[in-house]
C-alpha cells in the first residue's frame, strides 16, 4: 500500500489537474456558443450554394468547361481541416482516419493542411504536405477561404491536381460531430440533381454564356464550401474539447474520491499500528 505522503501528493496533483480541466471546459463552452452561432448563421448559405450549383448543372445539359472535366492528373488535393491544439478527444484523429480509409492511394494524395494536429500525423505517416495554412483556423474569415480556394483552383487549372476534396468535421449539435470527405472538383451531377433534372421541364438559360457564368460561379462555390467547412469545424472542435474536458473532470473527481478513501484507510492503519506499538511497549515494561 502507498504511504500517506504519497497518497497526499497524488491527490494534490489530481486536484490541480481537475481544476485545469474544469477551467478548460468552461472556456470551451463559451467558445462553443460563439462558434455555434457562426456555424448556424452560415449553414443556410453553405447548403444553398451547393444545392444551387447542383441544380444549375442538372438543368444545363452538357457544358464544356474545365471545372467540369478531368484534366488527366491522378493527383488528389485534399483540404484537411483540424485544430492547432489537442485535448479534443478524437476530433483530430477522425480526420486522419477519414483520409486513411478513403481508399485513395497515398502516393496520389496532396495535403493542403489547415490545422497542425492532423497535418503532423499525416506527415508522420508519409503523406505529402503541399501547403500549411493552419493559422486561419484560429479565427476563420471569408478572405482566408478565398485565398485557399484560389490556390487550389490554380493548381487544378495548371494540372498539378486532378481532383479537389474537402475533409472537415460537420457540426450537428453539441455532442454529435460528423467527419466528412466531400469532392469539390470536378463537379459531378449527383443523384438528387439528376432527379431534379428529370422532374424539371424548364430549361436553364445563362446570361452571359454558360462557360462564362460557371467561371464566375464555381470559384464562389469553392470558397463558400471551404468557409462553411472552416466555421463548422471550429464549432465541432470546441464541442469535442468541451466533452473531453468534462469527461476528464469527472474522472479526476472519481480519482480524488478513491484517493481520499485510500488515504483514510492508510491513516487508520498507521494509527492502529502506533496504538499497537504503544500497548506492546507498555506490556513489556510490566
Amino acid at each position: 500500500m502507498a504511504s500517506i505522503i504519497d497518497i497526499k501528493r497524488r491527490k494534490a496533483s489530481v486536484e490541480s489537474t481537475g481544476q485545469i480541466t474544469k477551467a478548460m471546459k468552461l472556456v470551451s463552452t463559451v467558445k462553443l456558443q460563439r462558434a455555434k452561432q457562426r456555424a448556424d448563421e452560415s449553414k443556410a448559405y453553405f447548403n444553398k450554394m451547393y444545392e444551387t450549383i447542383s441544380s444549375i448543372l442538372a438543368k444545363a445539359g452538357n457544358i464544356n468547361h474545365p471545372y467540369l472535366q478531368e484534366n488527366g492528373s491522378t493527383k488528389k488535393g485534399i483540404i484537411t481541416i483540424s485544430s492547432n491544439r489537442g485535448l479534443a478527444g478524437g476530433y483530430n484523429n477522425n480526420i486522419v482516419k477519414l483520409i486513411r480509409d478513403s481508399g485513395m492511394n497515398k502516393e496520389d494524395i496532396m495535403i493542403y493542411a489547415v490545422g497542425h494536429k492532423a497535418m503532423d500525423t499525416l506527415k508522420h505517416r508519409g503523406y505529402e504536405i503541399v501547403s500549411d495554412d493552419s493559422e486561419m483556423i484560429n479565427e476563420p474569415v471569408y478572405d482566408d477561404a478565398r485565398i485557399l480556394g484560389e490556390k487550389l483552383l490554380k493548381a487544378f487549372e495548371d494540372g498539378e491536381i486532378g481532383e479537389i476534396y474537402l475533409a472537415y468535421t460537420d457540426f450537428k449539435n453539441t455532442v454529435v460531430h460528423e467527419p466528412k470527405l466531400v469532392k469539390l472538383l470536378p463537379i459531378e451531377n449527383d443523384q438528387q440533381a439528376n432527379e431534379e433534372k428529370s422532374e424539371s421541364k424548364a430549361p436553364m438559360n445563362f446570361e452571359p454564356e454558360p462557360e462564362e457564368a460557371l467561371s464566375l460561379l464555381i470559384p464562389k462555390y469553392i470558397c463558400s464550401m471551404i468557409y462553411g467547412a472552416l466555421v463548422t469545424s471550429v464549432a465541432s472542435e470546441n464541442g469535442a474539447r468541451m466533452q473531453a474536458m468534462d469527461s476528464a473532470t469527472s474522472n479526476a473527481e472519481e480519482m480524488i474520491s478513491n484517493l481520499e478513501l485510500a488515504y483514510n484507510r492508510a491513516r487508520q492503519g498507521a494509527i492502529t499500528q502506533e496504538l499497537t506499538e504503544i500497548i506492546s511497549g507498555a506490556e513489556a515494561l510490566k
